[in-house]
């Protein structure tokens, strides 16, 4: 999934990526509005994660859905 869908789905998404990344807050993902840099950076900021290990995490979670 490019990051063209990702924005396009992100109302679908938005459920699942709390889900999977359960620390992120409801602003968090206002702020995102399915733009893969702010996720990756997101998950850098609330767990701690190298951008290279969330960037992969993000990448993983995009080819499930």
């Amino acid at each position: 999934m490019n990051n063209d869908q990702m924005q396009g789905n992100w109302k679908q998404l938005r459920g699942k990526v709390q889900e999977a990344w359960g620390d992120l807050t409801n602003d968090d993902l206002d702020r995102i509005e399915g733009q893969r840099d702010q996720l990756v950076g997101a998950i850098q900021k609330r767990y701690g994660k190298e951008r290279a290990e969330a960037e992969r995490e993000v990448d993983d979670f995009l080819s499930r859905h």
